[in-house]
């Protein structure tokens, strides 16, 4: 790699960023906060899937992920399908070009080993390969830092991502079990580190006493249709979470309580609107949230959460509220487990609107304890992610004079 003195190092940031997800927008936020600080020498763009908002609300060059525009819409019609798979072409192409044009490609966080969400092979699984692929072709080290990673059932989707790993430069994971699971599938990871999810770099709000009696309730909701293995039953996967989870909005709302509704994703806007019409009451309200900046402020300022989607849990946990997860999967019960919060899941394929409300009100009853404990874990998060950074220096940036020995972790 040319040295900072001689020409500034080129860094490519790749991945499903500016389309609408707050999580993996603030990992990349997380991710360019890291770079200006500690390599501000560095010459930044992204290869993402919302050019025009990254752009925009980053201030670093973009390119389009995909040449063909229609590639996340469903190709019906011969003129789309012949479209798409000559997409996939100039894809491959477009990547290996841009991935040549720089020093070091990262990949900032988020769930890209798995398939916990639907998702088809040749999307974002293909495209991951390509990256990977071409760094290793181009010889542009490529680094997956701080992803998360399930075991995949689909053999495409399993074979793509296995070799997106096993191409890739350097890895880290957000929890254990991501590791775990890339192992399982036939990656060696005996020199992968485990650290936090990258959103635990992001400021933290200050947090608002809780009110006596308890308050308000933030509840994040999520356009949940089950795994990628579900979609014969996504639509009645979706019907019971949406069924469960009204019926807990509604019953907060018989006891006085108000309940501000958030989301993690433009996906989710639906079921707000689905709740807001079965509840009509003036104590439900919407977060108009835009940002994960925005997700922290708000469940900052509530007195307990209860939420599905990840990063709107990382960020309630972040700020330190008592927080029940709706989790849809595995890795919402090892950040659970990571912040002392354990006891307080709850499946989001089977909402339980009666056991929701037991586990809520058996948090509220421990709510002092909880925030004690969670100002502890936020200790040892805030010290993993400074660990996650000064490693990812030294295997990526050797040459521009920063201290940083590989100085790997666990996360307890």
């Amino acid at each position: 790699m040319t040295s900072a003195h001689r020409t500034p190092v080129r860094v490519g940031l790749f991945g499903l960023l500016g389309a609408g997800n707050f999580g993996n927008d603030g990992q990349l936020e997380s991710m360019l906060t890291y770079l200006r600080t500690e390599h501000p020498e560095a010459v930044v763009d992204a290869l993402c899937s919302g050019p025009e908002v990254v752009a925009t609300r980053y201030g670093i060059p973009t390119t389009r992920m995909h040449w063909y525009r229609g590639e996340y819409r469903t190709a019906s019609r011969p003129g789309a399908i012949a479209a798409k798979g000559l997409g996939k072409l100039v894809d491959a192409v477009r990547t290996a070009a841009w991935v040549r044009r720089h020093d070091v490609v990262i990949v900032p966080g988020a769930g890209v080993l798995e398939a916990t969400l639907p998702l088809r092979p040749w999307g974002f699984p293909y495209a991951l390969f390509l990256l990977c692929a071409s760094g290793r072709l181009v010889g542009t080290p490529v680094a997956l830092v701080g992803v998360g990673a399930d075991a995949i059932g689909h053999r495409a989707t399993r074979t793509l991502v296995r070799w997106s790993a096993r191409l890739a430069a350097y890895r880290s994971y957000r929890d254990a079990g991501s590791r775990d699971a890339m192992r399982a599938m036939g990656v060696d990871t005996a020199r992968d580190g485990v650290y936090r999810d990258l959103a635990f770099a992001l400021p933290t709000p200050r947090a608002s006493a809780p009110s006596d009696p308890p308050g308000s309730v933030c509840v994040g909701v999520m356009a949940y249709h089950g795994s990628n293995d579900d979609r014969a039953r996504a639509e009645e996967i979706h019907r019971r979470y949406l069924a469960g989870t009204t019926r807990f909005v509604r019953a907060l709302v018989e006891e006085g309580r108000p309940v501000r509704l958030l989301t993690g994703d433009e996906l989710d806007e639906p079921v707000v609107a689905a709740i807001l019409d079965a509840v009509d009451s003036p104590l439900v309200t919407t977060a108009e949230a835009a940002s994960l900046d925005d997700v922290m402020k708000e469940v900052a300022a509530a007195d307990t959460v209860v939420a599905t989607r990840f990063h709107n849990l990382v960020c309630a946990l972040k700020a330190g509220t008592p927080t029940l997860a709706v989790g849809y999967s595995a890795k919402s019960g090892a950040l659970m487990d990571q912040m002392g919060l354990a006891a307080y899941c709850h499946p989001a394929r089977e909402v339980d609107a009666d056991r929701l409300l037991e586990q809520f009100r058996e948090l509220e009853k421990n709510s002092a304890d909880l925030r004690q404990t969670l100002a502890e874990r936020n200790q040892v998060a805030a010290r993993q992610i400074e660990a996650q950074f000064t490693e990812l220096t030294a295997a990526l940036f050797p040459a521009t004079g920063h201290a940083g020995a590989r100085a790997r972790q666990e996360a307890p």
